[in-house]
């Protein structure tokens, strides 16, 4: 029996709202209602952001020392992780994926992300010394110069339905801990897993205003989050072209905006690592379904080894068993919606007119007759400028590309808009790292991975602005005052 969050009102400066409208939310594991909450009304948006606004001017959270928002903090998670299986249930309810992701990818490492995030917050200084030039100090004129790290103030954090609970996570705690206000809306695809938080914010009596969790069906809420005076700072996650509108609706008032937006991240096999290709196409669709911005699905090969590589993928693509994610022995589930579905079917076919093979899948699984499945899918393509290529499909489709040489490969890997991530694989490590320094992307993993409150992520090009995790993520929700001070003059 599913413990799913039942919770249907939305939290607005510490109250619970129950609004007229109903977002009856899909399980895309077979159709079913996973669940309902009710639309925060607009006027209760627009309170929200006034209430933060009230509270972050009045200094009620901000003005606390670090280690008290963080004991605040520590004791939110706490209820996150006491309540980690009625979390584990509605993620897989809401958006389809298999236990053990919500379970290790999602709470666990959430929490442990979550816990480390205010570690490192606390391990960095409010403020730093900073030189002086010499001319200045021997004149006396100035004695210190200081650079002085503040809230930015009032935060709307928008966050996808592909990993609701982590991705809020990354938002909310380094910009709580920075003493800024949030105000939180989840995908209407997965709003459920949302309430959690909110209801761990109204367990540890988080200062009414600092965290609000609204919920709509549409964009007018989020629309008026962007747009608002009284927001400072917009931090999103989500595709490129929601991203671009973000950009122009924060453009009349200057808002700061941290963005990770749409990827089509390259793997790329130097020769002596044509073993790793099959481990590597899994890591694209197992569990995700495709459905990660930095999935590298891309997979660049020497072209004298390319049909032996597609082979590898294709039999590790064989390997996988699709089924809803209650089924233990299913290792990829669904894509979140029907249009998912068929946009994965699409890129598919437009690949094909594009001179593209299908070597595996393509097709929605003829055992399955509801959910919004879509087969582990392996194309191969001709070159770089077909669709498959250069869209993000955000789908369990990998496309293999072969390069003449390495020189190729960095030229093809670079040849996108995106530039978010990417992976290389080579027994030379110093061979792979100097592949690693020539691509434009904002992470490299060479023949390992790491994701940590401590390991930064973000995008170049049109894969986004600014950086999440790491010190770089935390100084993302931080306005930086430069002071200079020197002695009055009698």
């Amino acid at each position: 029996m599913l413990s799913v969050i039942s919770e249907q009102r939305t939290y607005v400066a510490g109250r619970w709202i129950t609004g007229d409208e109903v977002i009856d939310v899909e399980n895309p594991a077979d159709e079913s209602p996973a669940g309902r909450v009710t639309v925060t009304p607009i006027g209760q948006v627009a309170q929200s952001i006034i209430q933060a606004r009230r509270v972050f001017d009045d200094g009620i959270w901000a003005d606390r020392a670090p280690r008290e928002r963080a004991a605040v903090l520590h004791r939110f998670v706490d209820h996150i992780e006491s309540n980690r299986e009625s979390f584990i249930d509605t993620l897989v309810a809401e958006a389809g994926q298999p236990t053990a992701f919500a379970d290790q990818t999602q709470c666990r490492a959430g929490v442990t992300l979550a816990r480390e995030t205010i570690d490192l917050y606390l391990s960095m200084a409010d403020e730093e010394a900073g030189p002086v030039p010499v001319d200045d100090l021997v004149r006396g004129r100035v004695a210190l110069s200081i650079r002085r790290h503040e809230p930015v103030g009032v935060v709307a954090a928008i966050t996808p339905y592909n990993a609701a609970l982590i991705m809020a996570l990354q938002k909310l705690i380094p910009a709580l801990m920075a003493g800024n206000s949030v105000i939180l809306r989840p995908s209407p695809l997965t709003p459920m897993s949302s309430l959690g938080l909110a209801a761990a914010a109204d367990a540890v009596d988080l200062p009414a205003g600092v965290l609000s969790v609204i919920a709509e069906s549409g964009t007018e809420g989020a629309e008026l989050l962007t747009t608002h005076p009284a927001v400072d700072m917009v931090s999103f996650t989500g595709s490129t072209s929601a991203g671009r509108q973000i950009i122009a609706q924060a453009a009349p008032t200057i808002k700061r905006l941290s963005l990770e937006l749409g990827g089509k991240s390259a793997q790329i096999y130097l020769p002596d690592a044509l073993h790793r290709v099959g481990v590597g196409a899994l890591m694209v669709v197992a569990r995700t379904a495709g459905q990660a911005c930095v999935a590298a699905t891309r997979m660049l090969v020497p072209e004298e080894h390319k049909e032996e590589a597609i082979e590898k993928v294709s039999a590790a693509y064989g390997s996988i068993r699709v089924g809803p994610p209650t089924d233990p022995s299913a290792t990829m589930g669904p894509v979140i919606s029907a249009a998912q579905r068929d946009k994965c079917r699409h890129f598919v076919e437009l690949a094909q007119t594009h001179g593209a093979k299908i070597r595996f899948g393509g097709q929605q699984p003829a055992h399955l007759e509801r959910g919004h499945y879509f087969e582990p899918t392996v194309l191969d393509l001709p070159d770089n400028f077909n669709p498959a290529a250069q869209e993000e499909i955000f789908g369990p489709v990998i496309s293999v590309i072969g390069y003449r040489d390495v020189d190729d490969a960095v030229a093809i890997a670079n040849d996108s808009v995106y530039g978010l991530s990417a992976q290389v694989y080579g027994q030379d490590v110093g061979v792979a790292v100097d592949v690693a320094r020539r691509l434009r992307t904002g992470a490299v993993n060479v023949n390992t991975t790491v994701f940590s409150a401590y390991a930064p992520s973000g995008g170049y090009k049109q894969s986004g602005l600014g950086r999440e995790r790491g010190p770089d993520g935390i100084r993302e929700f931080q306005e930086v005052k430069h002071m200079s001070i020197g002695e009055l003059a009698r």
